[in-house]
């Protein structure tokens, strides 16, 4: 796999980097990556993937861009109010980056039709804000053997996992919490979402360039109040449903 000179200069500082380079910026090209919820983690990482270089970004999402999205979805602007989430942001990541090819589904992930959306991408980067959503993508991509890189936030503290294949996302939540508040509940920081969509990026840059170490089986906890950051292990439930045995 060539670059072309507009290429080679879009992503110098990669290509000098000793833990990406050529081979590592070659694995972005050739990757297809999932991106299921363009919101507040999702529009994010979007933006830095497309402008890593991955070849391909499938951007699954049902909704439309509401002006409450522009608290903190930079992908999108005022002009794009009312227009489908995957459209307007796969016109936003081809005048960032015209090497990218963007797949837009305007569709719903459900158990379902998880495994049909999400087929064909080699990692997913999960940032919907409902439970039963998230442990749909987990289910799928443990099916399909692809990592996934899941992030989430709610008021000032987020959270960044990864996981490939035993633990998985059930293991740390195996069922749907009956309470959960979403960020039109309970609020969110604007600036939060970057940060976390960015840390979601990153883990999946790391994971398809094989630099430095991912955060599978572990679990980052960010509290933006506090300005602090730590990570947690994540322990294979023996009686998970979906990954033992």
């Amino acid at each position: 796999m060539t670059f072309s000179d507009d290429e080679i200069e879009r992503y110098a500082r990669h290509l000098v980097l000793a833990e990406i380079g050529g081979p590592g910026q070659q694995r972005l090209k050739a990757a297809r990556v999932g991106v299921m919820g363009v919101g507040g983690v999702g529009a994010p990482a979007a933006l830095y993937l497309a402008a890593a270089g991955v070849g391909t970004l499938r951007l699954i999402d049902d909704d439309a861009v509401a002006l409450s999205n522009l608290q903190r979805q930079i992908l999108f602007d005022a002009a794009d109010l009312g227009r489908a989430k995957v459209d307007a942001g796969a016109s936003a990541l081809a005048a960032l980056n015209p090497h990218v090819h963007v797949e837009p589904l305007q569709a719903r992930l459900t158990p379902d039709v998880a495994i049909g959306l999400l087929d064909g991408c080699d990692l997913v980067i999960d940032g919907t804000d409902d439970f039963a959503t998230r442990l749909a993508v987990s289910d799928a991509c443990l099916a399909l053997g692809v990592p996934l890189v899941s992030g989430a936030l709610g008021r000032w503290s987020g959270q960044v996992g990864v996981f490939v294949g035993r633990p998985c996302y059930r293991c740390l939540v195996p069922d749907a919490p009956p309470d959960a508040g979403t960020c039109a509940r309970v609020g969110v920081g604007g600036a939060l979402a970057g940060v976390v969509g960015c840390m979601a990026a990153l883990e999946a840059i790391k994971l398809m360039t094989g630099a430095g170490r991912s955060l599978s089986g572990r679990l980052l906890l960010y509290d933006g109040l506090a300005g602090t950051a730590r990570s947690i292990a994540v322990a294979a439930d023996p009686s998970c449903r979906a990954c033992a045995g």
